[in-house]
């Protein structure tokens, strides 16, 4: 397995992880709350893995570059 798949993986965990997160991770005690994972660090993850792996399989000749 390639880096690429390696990063498709992760990049559809977090995707996941985003999914849980808007249908509900958190929940109150009282006064307190408890919240399970960051969105935003999860969507800035998301974001990231994405131009990882457009920029790795722009290298490897996967993707070819489209010009407008």
């Amino acid at each position: 397995m390639d880096r690429i798949d390696l990063l498709k993986q992760r990049l559809q965990l977090y995707l996941d992880a985003e999914s849980a997160i808007l249908r509900g991770q958190s929940y109150k005690i009282g006064s307190r709350e408890l919240v399970r994972a960051d969105l935003a660090e999860v969507m800035a993850m998301v974001d990231k893995l994405y131009a990882e792996i457009d920029l790795l399989e722009l290298k490897s000749g996967r993707i070819k570059a489209v010009t407008f």
